[in-house]
């Protein structure tokens, strides 16, 4: 058992950037995936950071994307440990995109990254225990706990499905899809 143990605001992390016109999708707004990099970018340090080791990203658990950002808005993403495991951590990262001329600032994204922390040969490497101290980083960690057991259900019913089934294939009827099978 670790008997190291760290705070969630040791694990802090805060990045601003002007987004620019080279940052833009078709449609004039910024694309999400410079937004996804972004993100990455501060899972990783926010990990790192926590951890005292190298991390990689091992999933991208959700990327709810729920406003545009706007070229010349200031995003800041704010990353924190919200559960850790033997080596992996959940890392929650907030986006809101300010109008620096206006002060209105929307949140445009939140997000969850499983990062796994690395040893200097690249095995896994132990993390620190998680200091839990206010009701918010409790609820984070439990909706942790719960989103792990839901995708460990949904891996579960995957495997035992039979997705090839008459029964499966009838019951397609009620989308918007025609079956041809040849």
């Amino acid at each position: 058992m670790n008997t190291t143990f760290k705070t969630v605001p040791s694990s802090h992390i805060t990045i601003s950037e002007l987004m620019l016109p080279s940052h833009t999708n078709f449609s004039g707004k910024i694309h999400g995936g410079y937004i996804l990099s972004l993100l990455d970018q501060i899972a990783f340090a926010c990990a790192s950071r926590f951890s005292g080791n190298y991390c990689v990203t091992a999933s991208v658990d959700t990327v709810n994307f729920l406003k545009p950002i706007e070229v010349g808005e200031l995003v800041t993403m704010k990353a924190s440990v919200n559960y850790v495991g033997t080596s992996s951590m959940i890392i929650g990262i907030r986006v809101e995109a300010e109008n620096i001329q206006t002060g209105v600032v929307k949140h445009c994204n939140s997000s969850y990254f499983t990062m796994v922390s690395k040893d200097k040969e690249g095995k896994n490497a132990p993390v620190p225990g998680l200091i839990l101290t206010t009701l918010k980083e409790v609820s984070r960690f439990q909706n942790c706990v719960k989103q792990i057991a839901l995708k460990k259900e949904r891996e579960y019913q995957r495997s035992i499905a039979t997705f090839g089934s008459i029964e499966n294939i009838l019951s397609l009827n009620q989308y918007n899809i025609k079956v041809k099978l040849q």
